[in-house]
């Protein structure tokens, strides 16, 4: 009868609010077919993933029926999925997958396609039949051709992955979207995501020409940023950037940070992960004329006390800085950046950095130092003791969000500090950290008046810490 009285737009209004967890859908979904249909017609967003066989493209073409408002599809290979497809075949399989896509979901913003390697000619076809797509990520085969992207009016995002050589398809012939592209066609993207660039990548330097209005850059696994053309051209791109992340680009590094040091001024956060050479890094450091606001480093063998110092003398106004695994680093050269950071610093991350639980007292006076602090993350410190983040913890009371997931050594009464201290807290991830236990917890959901999410295993939450939870509506999840 309930089912009835419902029309079916408030429904589809009930639906769109609804978490996103699994067992949200799947409850709606087991009540009746109408309340099955005008879920799937009222989801915007969609993530498949599947296994590569020729009965595919007739089971996604009717699932996507379904889904009529769908503005955001991700598609991905299944992790198990074979790769014995010899090159040509499987572009052809992924051709056809993105026809199927393209056909049934004209409305598309977003579109995330990691099926495996598409044609130019399927994604000039793409164009025409998606033109609101704001957001595209799709992976290529060598050589590698982008005047498609002009066909794409409305894109703000691109991010492409790169595979192995194969052939040139036959609209690439037919119509001469050749490797030395000589047409410019300045166009809006906004971020920019390559990743597996080699240094015989000819067509990446037209790329560079025409992405002037680019605020965002990542580079993923590259070992250029294209042929000898495209150095030159990179330049083109720089001078507006504001975010830049370089993942396992050693070979790179240095010539990226120095243009970045001499052509752009506008640059607020630098990621650098897995790669990088300690005179570069420096260089960067000291010689930019950026506001940097944002540094997040992953560099166990490649940063030292002389990267922090120098971030201690030119960069004072970094409200984020974020170290992982940084084994070089010493409690002498941190206690100098707490002391240059003071007035500025409201993030700090030192995940897995084992100064942190080599050098006693360490915390205690970078607490004393940062003060307005806002985000802690310590993650990882495995031999992390209660003693010794208490300090910290003390003189850091205006904390909002706390990470402590691997730390194996904290044990309850951390828990109990932080919900005596920490009043603001909003946000708490306390997985994987064995010696905290479930009356901890409801502890802490009890006392903690501004808690709004908790990352925790699900066996440590009580039936009491359950209701409380439900009350004070509390996002509590097993994060992976």
């Amino acid at each position: 009868m309930m089912d009835n009285m419902l029309c079916d737009e408030l429904l589809q209004e009930i639906f769109r609010r609804l978490p996103s967890a699994p067992s949200s859908s799947l409850s709606v979904c087991l009540v009746s077919k109408r309340w099955l249909n005008l879920y799937r017609s009222s989801k915007a967003s969609l993530s498949l993933r599947f296994f590569p066989h020729d009965s595919v493209f007739v089971f996604l073409s009717s699932l996507l029926s379904y889904y009529s408002s769908l503005s955001s599809l991700s598609l991905v290979l299944s992790d198990d999925a074979t790769t014995s497809f010899n090159s040509n075949s499987s572009t052809a399989f992924f051709d056809h997958l993105l026809f199927v896509v393209s056909s049934s979901c004209s409305n598309l913003h977003n579109l995330r396609f990691l099926a495996g390697p598409v044609s130019v000619s399927s994604l000039l076809s793409l164009s025409k039949a998606c033109s609101h797509l704001t957001s595209i990520t799709v992976s290529l085969s060598r050589p590698l051709f982008f005047n498609w992207v002009v066909s794409f009016s409305c894109l703000k995002e691109l991010c492409i992955y790169v595979c192995s050589t194969d052939g040139v398809d036959d609209q690439v012939r037919r119509f001469g979207f050749g490797i030395n592209e000589e047409l410019d066609a300045e166009f809006a993207l906004e971020t920019l995501c390559l990743s597996g660039i080699q240094a015989d990548d000819k067509g990446v330097g037209w790329l560079w020409r025409n992405c002037k209005r680019l605020k965002k850059l990542q580079l993923k696994s590259c070992q250029s940023i294209g042929d000898a053309e495209s150095f030159s051209s990179f330049i083109c791109c720089v001078e507006g950037l504001q975010d830049v992340e370089l993942r396992k680009c050693r070979t790179i590094v240095d010539g990226v940070l120095v243009r970045l040091a001499e052509n752009c001024a506008s640059l607020n956060s630098l990621l650098v992960y897995d790669g990088g050479s300690r005179e570069g890094l420096l260089e960067f450091i000291s010689t930019c004329r950026c506001n940097l606001q944002k540094l997040d480093l992953r560099l166990p063998l490649d940063l030292n006390n002389d990267h922090l110092s120098a971030v201690a003398m030119n960069l004072r106004g970094v409200s984020t800085l974020r170290l992982q695994s940084c084994c070089l680093v010493t409690g002498e050269g941190l206690k100098t950046l707490g002391i240059a950071l003071r007035s500025s610093l409201e993030e700090l991350a030192l995940i897995n950095c084992d100064v942190v639980e080599r050098e006693l007292g360490l915390l205690a006076t970078l607490g004393q130092n940062l003060r307005m602090l806002r985000r802690l993350d310590l993650s990882y410190n495995e031999m992390l003791l209660d003693k010794e983040f208490i300090s910290m913890l003390v003189s850091c009371s205006h904390l909002t969000e706390l990470k402590l997931r691997g730390c194996r050594r904290l044990t309850n009464m951390a828990l109990v500090s932080i919900s005596k201290t920490c009043k603001h807290l909003q946000s708490v991830d306390i997985m994987n950290c064995p010696g905290i236990e479930a009356q901890a917890v409801e502890f802490c959901v009890l006392n903690c008046p501004q808690m709004r999410q908790m990352q925790v295993e699900e066996s440590k939450v009580s039936d009491i810490a359950k209701a409380w939870v439900l009350q004070k509506v509390i996002e509590v999840t097993a994060g992976c």
